[in-house]
Formats: structure tokens, sequence, C-alpha cells
């Protein structure tokens, strides 16, 4: 079982090339560096699910906040 977090992407930077971008991510005022290379139409303002430092796809700003809505109620992160 694969467990993803939902993020905002806040920043993306493309400096080595366009396949090999990062992204600052906010999970709910965390910041953390991902990496975007499986979502490659991914912008700034848009929502990833991160698994292990990676991006794995796009996801709409409601499911996002669903995922954070349940993992406040198991006390796992504080917004």
């Amino acid at each position: 079982m694969c467990l993803a977090i939902p993020g905002k992407i806040i920043e993306v930077n493309d400096q080595l090339d366009a396949t090999f971008r990062t992204a600052k991510v906010s999970f709910g005022g965390i910041m953390k560096v991902i990496n975007l290379c499986m979502v490659p139409d991914a912008v700034i303002g848009d929502f990833v699910m991160v698994h292990v430092g990676c991006a794995i796809s796009k996801v709409d700003e409601e499911e996002a906040n669903k995922v954070f809505s349940y993992l406040q109620n198991m006390g796992e992160v504080e917004l």
C-alpha cells in the first residue's frame, strides 16, 4: 500500500531542464521540495499527490482538502 499526501505547488524550478523539474510544495504550511518528472504538466497553484518526494498525479483542490481533513481528524496533521 502506498500513501500519498496532497500538496500545493508554490514554486517551480526547471533550472536543470524541463524533464527534471522540482517544486516547492506546501503541505498545510510545511514546505518541501519534490520532483515533478511524473507530472510534467503541473504548474504553480496545482495540487499534486506526493509519494516519497515525487509528485505522482494532479488532484483538484476539493479532493486535497478532503484528504487534509481526514488526516487532521486522525491527529496526523495540524493546520
